[in-house]
């Protein structure tokens, strides 16, 4: 089991295989890129496969997220999720993704094992999403959405941020086209994980102006109480249900309380939050042949440590050194 001192459980991981993207989103990284991890410093496959096996076996994890970076850029990614859906217990697996390749990879993805997808789209506006990206992809956004939905990874999830002087009007648009083509949207308000650390707080698109936004044009009800659990997001019925849209305010309303996360980075560090400016490291004892067990310690002590909250609303706050795309989404 991993818990912390404040009686929270970690039964869901999140597994960086890259630090590299395709994508140069604004909000990300700047336009020429980052120095991307060394290859000797990556994880290889049968070390990716070894820890989640460690954390599904020993430590109590039963979901497991694919992230990046990109991780369809991964080459062993439909064999990662093969050997994972093999361990016992059987975690549930999802992948977050920019979508640009889904289009040919969503079935092998889904025979491997994988359960559903999570693909990030800012806006529906070709011109927009060039701004946003810095890339003209949005065309093969759209077609690995569809080819998720056709593969059966339901439900297919759409995580959008809005940025202002951008796609900051197009809340009602894109929820309307999420419930027309049968996605799930989710709103996540822009989180200080730049690069560039460029983010300020008085210029982000706050939960409560995605709300209003939406209430223009729909009915939101909220989700029952105890509904959403440990999820990150906030739920509300669309017009009556059965449709639900969501908004992830991990700046103006955490949900560190309920946390259930636990992270590895592609390099093999084990984070307790998207915003810790501390990691542990895991790589070192599986390159020096520690066993199971002792890698299993390593993580639970690296649990243990877990802070009460990102710490966002402190005025000494600093962002984590290390940007989104090494952390894993």
């Amino acid at each position: 089991m991993l818990i912390d001192t404040y009686g929270r459980v970690a039964t869901d991981l999140r597994v960086s295989l890259t630090d590299r993207c395709n994508l140069r989103c604004t909000y990300c990284m700047p336009e020429e890129g980052l120095q991307w991890l060394a290859k000797p410093d990556l994880l290889t496959d049968d070390e990716i496969v070894r820890l989640i096996g460690i954390a599904v076996t020993e430590l109590g994890v039963t979901e497991v997220r694919f992230t990046g970076g990109e991780p369809l850029l991964r080459p062993g990614l439909v064999s990662i999720v093969e050997r994972c859906a093999a361990l016992t217990s059987r975690p549930q697996m999802s992948l977050t993704t920019n979508g640009i390749g889904l289009e040919r990879t969503a079935e092998a993805l889904r025979d491997a094992g994988l359960d559903r997808v999570n693909v990030s789209l800012d806006t529906l506006r070709p011109e927009v999403f060039q701004a946003l990206t810095r890339r003209k992809r949005h065309g093969d956004v759209l077609r690995g959405l569809e080819a998720a939905r056709a593969a059966g990874l339901t439900p297919v999830k759409v995580n959008t941020v809005l940025m202002p002087g951008l796609n900051e009007d197009e809340a009602p648009e894109l929820l309307a086209w999420a419930l027309e083509n049968g996605y799930e949207l989710r709103f996540i308000e822009q989180m200080p994980l730049d690069a560039q650390h460029g983010w300020k707080r008085d210029g982000m698109i706050t939960a409560g102006d995605i709300l209003t936004s939406l209430r223009t044009r729909f009915t939101l009800t909220p989700e029952e109480d105890g509904e959403r659990g440990s999820a990150p997001a906030e739920r509300w019925l669309v017009d009556g249900g059965p449709a639900r849209v969501g908004v992830i305010a991990s700046v103006t309303r955490p949900f560190c309380r309920a946390c259930d996360r636990t992270r590895l980075t592609a390099d093999g560090q084990v984070r307790t939050c998207l915003f810790a400016r501390e990691e542990s490291d895991l790589r070192g004892a599986l390159r020096s042949g520690a066993p199971d067990e002792e890698i299993a310690r390593l993580w639970r002590v690296a649990m243990w440590g877990k802070k009460a909250g990102s710490g966002l609303d402190d005025p000494s706050f600093l962002q984590p050194d290390r940007p989104m795309s090494a952390i894993g989404g």
